[in-house]
């Protein structure tokens, strides 16, 4: 198990290893490739990562980070003890590029992702960064590439419902990456953290 201080040893509180064993139990569309990686261990007393890449056709649309935080304290700033942090990033059309509405368009993807999965949030915050690359030189022949980035971070509403939260992130990670949402009703047989 990749923690910052391994649910199951002296100290690690009893909220906090339900929570990992929780998310970990999440399913998320089949495109969606999680796998835990080393949590972070300076943000906060107990933290845990899952990274995801979703994969189409062997094709990488999209990657990304969900990290759990916990701190018992209740930090004033979280406004709980429980934070979420999240980052994706994913190459768009160069035409989207110039959009002046692509931060607004990215920061709604996030929000839609929230309200579909039923996750209820605080303080929620974050950044939208679009990266636009374009060859000179020796790489003049390249395409005009546009990287976006959505890093975003909030407190959960229920923390005994923080699955919902893992599956906001899967419907933002996929919508970043252009896939269609799931028609209504229907649910994905998808992969579960490893």
């Amino acid at each position: 198990m990749t923690v910052h201080r391994t649910p199951g040893a002296p100290g690690v509180p009893p909220a906090f290893e339900a929570a990992v064993a929780e998310v970990r139990d999440v399913r998320l569309r089949s495109e969606v490739s999680l796998t835990e990686v080393p949590a972070p261990a300076r943000i906060a007393p107990y933290a845990w990562a899952v990274a995801g890449d979703v994969v189409v056709e062997d094709e990488e649309l999209a990657t990304g980070r969900f990290i759990l935080l916990h701190d018992p304290s209740s930090p004033q700033e979280w406004g709980g003890d429980f934070r979420v942090v999240t980052y994706v990033r994913a190459d768009l059309e160069a035409e989207l590029g110039g959009d002046p509405l692509l931060g607004q368009v990215g920061w709604s993807w996030l929000e839609e992702g929230l309200a579909a999965a039923g996750a209820s949030a605080s303080g929620v915050g974050g950044t939208v960064t679009r990266v636009l690359s374009e060859g000179y030189g020796a790489l003049a022949g390249r395409p005009p590439s546009v990287d976006v980035e959505l890093r975003a971070s909030w407190t959960p509403g229920d923390p005994a419902q923080l699955s919902a939260h893992l599956q906001a992130w899967g419907v933002l990670v996929c919508t970043v990456a252009g896939l269609p949402p799931l028609p209504e009703g229907v649910v994905s047989l998808g992969r579960r953290t490893r």
